[in-house]
């Protein structure tokens, strides 16, 4: 199979690559390449960003946060982690089969040593254990199918960054269903590393290496580069594509009991109350109408929390403590 090469590991510019490879990239064979990404969980299209992350352990440790194009559940990337993407030309959509297309993956990792199999709606196992979820789009007759691969990931790591309260949020989105995993390095009669995983993939991938490179030009990366920037790394995309969401949270603190429920949209809030037992002077409805139409993001609302002496709204309440509230 023809391939690309790509070096990057900027989650923005990867799934960008992913959306123009399958719509602009104008080869009749089917192609694929291999790619890594920094720490970042990745979006599935149609979930709620707020719902399928830690957003605090995100920000302390400085992993992206990133939306594909495609369908399925948030997945969790880091070095060890390698993602492969296949781009196939597709006659009839009703043909299109991930079995199908996972197979030259399965078929790679036996000549490796490893007995893998397709399995549920979209994901490879080893042993029971999963090492693979995948997801498809198509365009232009062309059919994006990518997956990750689970070599040596930090599963604690990939544990806290997906890591939310399924009670605290109730969402019209689709959820992720978490399943056990396992790193593939594990099962390696010869342990290697990521580095050699790679070049073995690619040398089975592209029928041992006989098959040709698909070379971008300057004006395709610079293309790639400005969607990576202008769509897929802005907050509208990341966090304003989310479907409707309801959020309700309680807590008790030294200076009373404080009850949230909000409602946002298109990741905007919408609406938002403050119950509780705190002993405040003026009327949070005043702040509470302040809040809507801001975006459901830590740092809006910080800022417009942050015009209000609240004290006179909510007593000995601080400001962090509303936050943790509402983003913890």
């Amino acid at each position: 199979m023809r391939y690309l090469i790509n070096n990057s590991t900027n989650p923005y510019f990867n799934l960008a690559l992913d959306e123009y490879a399958m719509k602009h990239i104008d080869v009749d064979e089917d192609f694929f390449f291999l790619w890594r990404n920094e720490p970042a969980v990745i979006i599935g299209k149609n979930q709620n960003t707020a719902e399928e992350i830690n957003q605090k352990y995100i920000d302390d440790n400085g992993v992206k946060v990133a939306r594909r194009v495609s369908g399925g559940g948030a997945v969790y990337h880091d070095f060890g982690n390698l993602n492969f993407t296949f781009v196939i030309n597709v006659d009839d959509p009703g043909k299109v089969n991930y079995k199908k297309y996972v197979q030259p993956i399965i078929s790679a990792l036996k000549e490796m040593g490893i007995e893998a199999e397709a399995s549920g709606r979209n994901d490879i196992l080893i042993d029971g254990l999963k090492i693979s979820g995948n997801a498809q789009r198509m365009a232009n007759g062309k059919l994006m199918h990518h997956g990750t691969l689970l070599y040596d990931v930090n599963i604690e790591n990939m544990v806290q960054a997906l890591n939310v309260d399924p009670d605290k949020i109730t969402s019209k989105g689709v959820k992720s269903v978490r399943s056990r995993v396992t790193n593939i390095k594990e099962h390696l009669p010869n342990s290697t590393d990521i580095f050699d995983f790679w070049d073995a993939l690619q040398y089975y991938l592209s029928n041992e290496g006989q098959d040709e490179e698909i070379i971008l030009s300057e004006e395709d990366i610079a293309k790639i580069e400005y969607e990576a920037v202008n769509k897929f790394g802005t907050w509208d995309w990341i966090y304003g594509e989310s479907p409707e969401f309801n959020l309700k949270n309680s807590r008790r603190f030294p200076g009373g009991k404080v009850e949230i429920m909000m409602d946002v949209d298109a990741g905007y809030i919408q609406s938002v109350r403050f119950i509780g037992d705190y002993l405040g002077l003026e009327d949070v409805a005043i702040i509470e109408e302040r809040l809507k139409n801001v975006r459901f993001n830590r740092l809006d609302v910080d800022a417009i929390l942050s015009t209000f002496e609240l004290t006179t709204y909510f007593g000995k309440i601080s400001k962090e403590e509303l936050l943790s509230l509402m983003f913890e």
